[in-house]
């Protein structure tokens, strides 16, 4: 085997939903303001007991359903997320063990908001290593249980949720090269600290860092891969703002591309927005089975990571 792809996706939310009218009776706020701002409409909010693990193991059984696999059949589990309460077992672990996998290595991985797409290059890298013929790649995040319900700035964006896709060995490589990295100098743009931990960021420095800088990288990841921006039937952004989503899409030069935005529906998931977004797009077939698809997700510690795979 030469490459890996994405066999099958899957995804899951809450059932409780948060609209802008919920929010304007508990902030000085109302469905204009967060429109005209970030253009989030509603929000799905986890039950107090719902976990980050039981929302990554509902995603994932759902990609694991889809892709014709049994569970003895995943050998590595990898789950990006921020906002797992407990450090161990590890969300990776806590999965496997809700799904009856057998003996799978299981590790997760912060890098916030860009963890999906560092998650799937790390599959990628192992089923190419052969260390790893089929792995359950999963983000998942309850970002409701660290934001600061008084803060209008951040309290309007967040959202909770997960996506999963199950990547598997290919003879042929549909899973292109990441391109990856951060600017530490401005890591503390986007923070999730203190005791309890609570979400805050700089908005206007992230945004325009966005808009201007990330543009260009996202051409040289559809460089990386051997197409131009123009061939892209899709483009999955990390959903944070569709303020951010719509010009950063535009100047990427997808012209031909569905432009994912999710975002409005499921606010700002951080680490799920990526498989969540995709998952949804490829269970109503607006991409075709086989179409390149961009993936880029940026945000906390300003870490971006892109690639461009076969949609599944």
């Amino acid at each position: 085997m030469t490459g890996s792809r994405v066999l099958a996706l899957g995804h899951y939310q809450p059932s409780g939903v948060l609209t802008n009218d919920d929010l304007a009776s508990m902030v000085d706020t109302d469905d204009a303001w967060i429109r005209s701002r970030v253009g989030i409409r509603t929000r799905h909010v986890a039950a107090p007991d719902e976990t980050v693990d039981a929302m990554a193991s509902a995603a994932a059984a759902k990609a694991l359903a889809a892709s014709g696999l049994a569970p003895q059949d995943i050998d590595l589990v990898l789950v990006a997320t921020c906002t797992a309460t407990d450090r161990s077992p590890n969300t990776a672990a806590r999965v496997a063990a809700r799904l009856g996998l057998d003996a799978p290595a299981t590790m997760d991985l912060n890098v916030v908001c860009s963890g999906f797409t560092h998650a799937l290059a790390t599959a990628d890298h192992a089923i190419r290593a052969g260390s790893s013929t089929h792995a359950l790649v999963i983000g998942a995040e309850k970002f409701t249980g660290v934001v600061d319900w008084t803060d209008r700035s951040t309290c309007v964006l967040v959202g909770d949720g997960a996506g999963a896709a199950v990547v598997s060995a290919s003879p042929e490589p549909e899973i292109g090269p990441v391109l990856w990295g951060s600017v530490p100098q401005m890591g503390g743009a986007v923070r999730i600290e203190g005791e309890p931990a609570r979400f805050s960021q700089e908005g206007q420095t992230v945004y325009r860092w966005a808009t201007t800088q990330l543009p260009a990288i996202a051409r040289r990841v559809c460089e990386r891969s051997g197409i131009t921006p123009a061939d892209l039937a899709g483009v999955v952004l990390h959903q944070a703002n569709l303020r951010i989503i719509e010009p950063v899409a535009e100047r990427i030069g997808a012209v031909n591309a569905v432009v994912a935005k999710d975002v409005v529906d499921s606010g700002n998931t951080s680490a799920a927005s990526v498989p969540l977004a995709l998952s949804k797009l490829v269970e109503r077939r607006e991409i075709s089975s086989g179409a390149p698809v961009l993936l880029f997700a940026f945000g906390g510690n300003l870490s971006y990571a892109g690639q461009v795979i076969r949609c599944p």
